[in-house]
């Protein structure tokens, strides 16, 4: 359903933003109608959608220009990036207190946002849980546990062995963990979640909630790998993520 621009008009000019949803899309032509559709019913009018779309083909990019809603911001890459680029673009470029990572092809649930930043009072990092869209089984990884919120050595382990469930379409940072999330490390190009996660936990400001926050659609062309890698894939994955542990430990020091 489009909008009217003079019914949802943008952030109000010299009126701080409240919260910033990031979003990076690419050939979202199928899905992208319904999840922008999802955000938007949630989101204040000092509220913000940014978007990067990292040159897609299709007709990505005319979906989101359909919406005519002043809370959209869309930066279009003149070249392929790939989505960690565009992620990280869509991040520097938010002006929110509060920045929400999203997919382009899952539902938020309702409630969702207040979920995520009532989680936000207390915590610089926050994971959410989500549940299929459609119904259908899980991909094979224990859903995130709120107890488990402050064992941060432990889920630092999770993350190297591969049984933490952080997904960055359900996850949540303030602004103040923007000096050490930015720049994400060049050496990375893929599972900016995971450095995320990295992030908060080295920090000690990280927070598991229980609740499926949204609907994720799992498809052929989801960015997350459905099969298993060879075991050279996960060797390189897994000194990746190590020399994330050792720079955002760095930052972290400089920051407190």
């Amino acid at each position: 359903m489009k909008t009217d621009p003079t019914d949802v008009p943008g952030p109000v000019s010299g009126r701080d933003t409240r919260a910033s949803v990031c979003l990076a899309s690419y050939r979202g032509g199928r899905f992208i109608k319904e999840q922008l559709e999802s955000v938007l019913a949630q989101l204040g009018p000092d509220d913000e959608l940014v978007i990067v779309d990292d040159a897609s083909p299709d007709d990505t990019v005319e979906q989101i220009r359909g919406f005519h809603d002043g809370r959209i911001r869309l930066i279009e890459a003149a070249v392929n990036q790939g989505y960690v680029r565009s992620f990280e673009q869509a991040v520097l470029a938010s002006k929110g207190q509060y920045i929400l990572l999203a997919d382009q092809d899952d539902v938020w649930v309702p409630g969702r946002l207040e979920l995520m930043l009532d989680a936000l009072q207390a915590t610089r990092v926050v994971a959410s849980n989500f549940d299929v869209l459609g119904g259908g089984p899980r991909p094979n990884i224990p859903r995130l546990r709120a107890k488990d919120s402050r064992r941060h050595a432990a889920n630092i382990l999770g993350i190297l062995v591969g049984y933490r469930a952080y997904y960055g379409c359900g996850m949540a940072f303030r602004r103040d963990m923007l000096p050490v999330f930015t720049p994400v490390p060049r050496f990375l190009n893929e599972s900016h979640d995971l450095w995320l996660a990295i992030c908060g936990n080295l920090a000690g400001s990280m927070r598991h909630l229980d609740e499926a926050t949204l609907l994720r659609r799992i498809h052929d062309d989801n960015a997350t790998p459905r099969s298993w890698r060879s075991l050279s894939v996960i060797l390189r994955a897994r000194v990746m993520l190590l020399r994330c542990i050792g720079l955002a430990w760095r930052r972290v020091r400089r920051l407190s």
